[in-house]
């Protein structure tokens, strides 16, 4: 069962890992403000749950999209208020705004059953799988 969950947004993919560069105090630090939406997939045999950290998002700017085995979301934020001094300049801002999307391959899902949610800044994908096809019988006949 033990499926490849590839990040396509990965910018060094798998051939280059600068962690080992670096210590993990350095990303754990770094990964606090980078912007991406946090991600939990677990798999069984019948489907996989997706969580997703999407605080601040309103659930008309969320968009789910299952094709050619590929999950993508995709989030925008216009703006927020700021805090920001008497001359309106920002005295300090951690929060993003504009578009951020993620993207997983998630083989042979049923997308006709699938479910989400969106509750508390944290959408929950259930997604079944499709029943399994005998794949072990690759001979074809001649007529």
């Amino acid at each position: 069962m033990a499926n490849e969950i590839q990040r396509r947004n990965d910018l060094f993919g798998d051939i280059f890992d600068m962690r080992n560069w670096m210590n993990d105090s350095f990303f754990s630090k770094m990964a606090n403000n980078d912007g991406h939406m946090r991600t939990d997939i677990a798999e069984t045999e019948k489907n996989y749950r997706v969580k997703v950290d999407m605080p601040g998002f309103q659930k008309k700017d969320i968009h789910i999209n299952y094709a050619n085995n590929i999950l993508t979301i995709t989030g925008a934020r216009d703006t927020f208020d700021d805090v920001s001094d008497k001359d309106g300049n920002i005295l300090h801002s951690e929060r993003r705004y504009g578009q951020m999307s993620r993207e997983f391959r998630l083989p042979d899902v049923d997308i006709n059953d699938a479910s989400a949610k969106y509750e508390d800044g944290v959408l929950i994908l259930t997604l079944p799988k499709l029943d399994a096809v005998n794949d072990s019988d690759t001979h074809i006949e001649i007529e």
